[in-house]
């Protein structure tokens, strides 16, 4: 089940591989996601000495966090993945032209994770023919609705 969703990323990438990595995140930042109150809207992946940050990504806190704790919203999160998953990304990124965006957070296990997706970026032309494909398929299925009636 899928707690937020980065749908940007879909219109703006065409997705290839998918890749499920931990988060290491601080307690109110686990909370505040529950709640909700997460964006992955302006949020990007980056490998930097063998490991990888999520950056970007919008985490506010809720009103009941701590007066102790000085929440930060957009600092650089560490995802946790396997070195082999790491240095297969590292080879596609570096020659292949490739990419890392983040698709979405879910839970597993109790756990938050973060789906991110080895993609290639999209020319204003494939933005274009994926929203009439889009457009037609949606014309088509009203169709079918409205035979059935």
């Amino acid at each position: 089940m899928s707690i937020i969703d980065n749908k940007k990323a879909f219109h703006d990438y065409f997705v290839e591989e998918r890749f499920e990595a931990g988060m290491e995140l601080h307690g109110w930042e686990v909370k505040a996601i529950r709640a909700g109150r997460a964006q992955l809207k302006e949020a990007y992946v980056i490998i930097r000495n063998g490991e990888i940050f999520l950056f970007g990504a919008h985490i506010s806190a809720l009103l009941s966090a701590s007066s102790h704790v000085h929440p930060e919203a957009l600092r650089s999160r560490k995802l946790l993945l396997h070195a082999a998953e790491i240095s297969r990304m590292m080879i596609k990124v570096e020659r292949s032209g490739y990419t890392l965006v983040p698709i979405n957070l879910h839970f597993k296990g109790g756990r938050i994770k973060c789906e991110v997706g080895l993609a290639k970026g999209k020319k204003q032309h494939d933005k274009r023919a994926t929203e009439k494909d889009r457009d037609a398929h949606r014309e088509v299925q009203s169709a079918m609705k409205q035979h059935r009636r």
